[in-house]
This record gives C-alpha cells, structure tokens and sequence, in this order.
C-alpha cells in the first residue's frame, strides 16, 4: 500500500482525488494539507511513500516546500501536481528537487499511475512539462556537462531515468554492482547533480531521452 499525503489549497482537489484513490487498493491517502507550511508538518510527522504537491498556495508555495521536506527529508518523494506551466514554476520545482511534474488536466488514472511510478523510483515527466524544459533551456544559457559522460554513462544514465535499480542495471549490462555504483557516482559528479532523480531531470532538459 501506497502511502499518499496530498497538499493542495483546493479542497475540492483533495476530496477528488482522495475520493478515486479510496476505491484502489495500492493507494492509501493517509493525509491532506492545504498549504505548503501544513505540508511540511505531516510530511515530517507521517512520512508518507509519496506527496502529491501544488505549486501555488498562502502560507508557503509548492516549491518553498518541496526544499523545505527535502532538507530535512532528502529521501522523500514529491509528485507536483500544478495548473501552471511556466517558466518561473516548471525549472524551480524540478530545482527545488521534485520527483516528477504533472499538470491538473492529467486524468485520475494517470495521476495514480505517476503515483505508482513515482513510488518505484523513477522520475515523471509530462511531455508538455518536457517540452517546456527543453523550450526554457534554448533560451538560456546551455550547459553541456553531459559531453563529458563516456558512452558506457550514458547507457547507465538512460536505465537510472526508466527507473532500474543498481542491480537491474548490472544484471541488465553484465557487469558488477560495484561497477555500476562507479558509474552512478561519476555521472552525478559530472552533471553536477545530488542524486538519481535530479541527473534523471537533466537528461530530460537536455534531450538526452525522450
């Protein structure tokens, strides 16, 4: 069972959402906050597997909390879930350190399915959020820190982004698990990245998978 804690400052989001989840038998809201700063406070007390995040809210915003949760919380696993689609809300949120971005026109089920996923450790991306990654990084200043990545990194980074496991990825390529920590780590250096989802983020924004 999914643990899920919502945080949206609509309430009829939150009864709709939990009001689907409340007939799968993989996802449990465990709790539902109206701001950010409320977020933050179940998030540290229940520690939920995932937290479906809005971005704009009173008290404190999406991101503001997504940093804070993460900060005191580097493991926990943030699902925004937004209206907004632009540049001063997609490129701060993946930022700050979420897991995945979704917008509100998402159907229900594809919500859970991002839920599930997100859960299993891979990082979601709608393509209209991909899009506009990769729309926001032709217009600033491009960073190519991938150029440096040897082939063997590159596959290694494409089966971190579908989600494997260290030891799906060593099963998959032959090779050992110590090899393919080796691997993760180097590419985290060179990306200049904290950890798998984030190195998962820019290979998205730059179009190194699709």
């Amino acid at each position: 069972m999914i643990k899920l804690l919502i945080v949206d400052d609509h309430e009829m989001v939150r009864l709709g959402l939990t009001s689907y989840f409340s007939v799968l038998e993989d996802i449990e809201v465990i709790g539902e906050a109206e701001n950010g700063a409320e977020g933050v406070k179940m998030a540290l007390k229940d520690y939920p597997d995932v937290i479906l995040m809005d971005l704009v809210m009173d008290t404190m915003d999406g991101i503001e909390a997504t940093e804070v949760i993460l900060k005191e919380w580097p493991e926990a696993k943030i699902l925004i879930l937004t209206s907004f689609l632009d540049d001063e809300k997609v490129y701060p949120a993946m930022e700050a350190g979420a897991s995945g971005y979704l917008l509100k026109t998402s159907s229900a089920s594809d919500i859970a399915k991002a839920i599930r996923r997100t859960y299993s450790g891979e990082a979601i991306i709608e393509e209209a959020v991909s899009e506009k990654l990769e729309e926001i990084e032709k217009n600033g200043d491009r960073r190519r820190l991938h150029e440096d990545l040897t082939s063997r990194e590159l596959e290694v980074l494409h089966l971190i982004a579908d989600g494997l496991s260290n030891q799906e990825i060593a099963d998959k390529l032959f090779i050992t698990l110590k090899t393919v920590k080796t691997h993760v780590s180097n590419i985290l250096s060179k990306l200049e990245v904290s950890d798998r989802t984030q190195a998962t983020i820019y290979a998205f924004k730059h179009g190194l998978i699709n």
